[in-house]
């Protein structure tokens, strides 16, 4: 569901628009991330990231693991790569090739070029295609490079085409590509911090973490949170973890729509009138707190409905990740939980929205409800300051040194303060206006421009060219 950044709309910037900085280099950035269809926060990260690059003057070349062609015709190899991710093997097939994959992988895999040529209309995967100027493939080698490490404690080497310079990983994987230097993002260590909140491997995350803590050439991270979390859990060295936080953007026709064009998208799309609902958007997934914004929310008493946008994050999860999911309605509007008829109607739920339509969605609610449990960095609170769209949430893990003094903060276990910060902002206008005011000097701390200075002067100690 998350996305608030659309492909390409960071293109187009100068040298002077930057700073006067400028990347003269091939820089690598993983598409781990990037081919899912309704996005990530990290996707995003990972897309406004070639973005900035982009606009610095890098090469960019994004590495991604589908399943396709790696033979000589470059025909085939693009459109097997445009084409649906096909399905794995059967357990046997797959465990006899992968056991072969994994023999031969000491010495090295080898990515491959994708040529676009324009021949095979990739128009439907525009969300996987960021700011790059080169495509390199390897089929299956995010799976690979895990079950590699499983093996062996190590990073999988990988050969790309040309040479880059740097190799940013936005997610802790366990890959290197040898003779560049190799830069990691953690974005939090929620399944260490909060283990109960995530699905993940614990075991697994925690023996990759560690190694990159060690051996990476660099960490990066998205907050002052999220780098002390890293030193002080990881035992990784402070000078080789920096914070550039992280970009906040959205393309301006779509944020600046007239008011009459979100009144008709509210009213035609979701039957909703402006200031009449309360809005959360993001997975439904425990660190997300769905479960007391549902119980804060009706103890309010308030009048407005509650709108959550956003797909269960837990599908294959246990009781405990479901919880929030059950209260919600389904998409026939029958209660799961068995609410009475009075607050039957009073809350919305829709598994995805489109960008456009989520972006007159957070401008139409009279606030945004984020009061997580543990973010690294908070996006869905910045785009709703960004907007001008009063937001609630958390005084936990980063949130605070993210939204400043610009968001209403509570305590996100305790629902009677949660309901309490609801009240407060369906009955006092004073209090709205004033957080709609100071939401976009907020956001603008994370803009384009701050983001590539930092971003810029990261490099340069990592030795990375700069030129003119």
């Amino acid at each position: 569901m998350r996305g608030a950044a659309t492909p390409g709309h960071g293109r187009g910037r100068t040298a002077a628009d930057s700073g006067g900085y400028r990347l003269g280099a091939l820089i690598t950035v993983d598409g781990y991330n990037l081919v899912r269809e309704q996005g990530t926060g990290v996707a995003t990260y990972a897309r406004n990231l070639t973005f900035r690059l982009g606009a610095l003057g890098a090469e960019v070349a994004v590495l991604y693991g589908k399943r396709s062609s790696i033979g000589r015709d470059q025909l085939l190899r693009e459109v097997t790569f445009f084409d649906a991710e096909r399905p794995l093997p059967k357990p046997l097939p797959r465990f006899l090739r992968d056991s072969r994959r994994l023999l031969l992988a000491g010495a090295g895999v080898q990515a491959m070029t994708v040529p676009v040529t324009g021949q095979v209309i990739t128009d439907s995967m525009a969300h996987a295609l960021p700011d790059a100027r080169h495509i390199w493939n390897l089929p299956d080698l995010y799976r690979l490079a895990i079950n590699y490490f499983k093996w062996t404690g190590r990073r999988l080497r990988v050969r790309v085409p040309g040479d880059p310079a740097l190799v940013h990983w936005t997610y802790p994987l366990p890959i290197m590509v040898p003779g560049a230097r190799n830069i990691y993002t953690m974005h939090d260590l929620v399944p260490l911090r909060l283990p109960y909140t995530t699905l993940d491997n614990k075991r697994h995350y925690y023996r990759v973490a560690r190694m990159l803590a060690r051996e990476a050439d660099h960490i990066v991270t998205v907050s002052e949170c999220s780098a002390r979390d890293i030193v002080a859990l990881l035992g990784a060295d402070p000078a080789r973890v920096t914070n550039t936080y992280q970009s906040v953007e959205m393309p301006p026709d779509i944020a600046s729509a007239p008011e009459a064009a979100v009144r008709q998208d509210l009213r035609a799309a979701f039957g909703l009138e402006p200031d009449g609902y309360f809005l959360f958007f993001g997975a439904i997934e425990p660190k997300k707190n769905v479960d007391r914004i549902i119980e804060a929310f009706l103890a309010s008493g308030s009048a407005r409905r509650l709108v959550v946008v956003g797909k269960d994050g837990w599908a294959d999860g246990d009781s405990n990740g479901r919880r929030a999911a059950r209260l919600l309605p389904e998409a026939n509007g029958e209660w799961l939980s068995g609410f009475n008829e009075k607050v039957q109607g009073r809350i919305l739920r829709m598994d995805y929205a489109p960008f456009r339509l989520l972006v007159s969605l957070i401008r139409g609610a009279r606030a945004v409800l984020f009061p997580s449990l543990y973010e690294g960095f908070g996006l869905p609170a910045l785009e709703a300051m960004q907007l001008g769209t009063p937001v609630l949430t958390s005084t936990a893990a980063s949130l605070p040194e993210i939204v400043g003094g610009a968001a209403l903060m509570v305590d996100p276990y305790d629902v009677r303060d949660i309901a309490n910060g609801i009240m407060a902002l369906d009955t006092d206008a004073e209090l709205c206006g004033a957080l709609s005011q100071a939401g976009p000097g907020q956001a603008a701390v994370f803009g384009a421009a701050p983001y590539e200075r930092r971003l810029a002067e990261l490099y340069a100690r990592l030795g990375v060219r700069l030129g003119g």
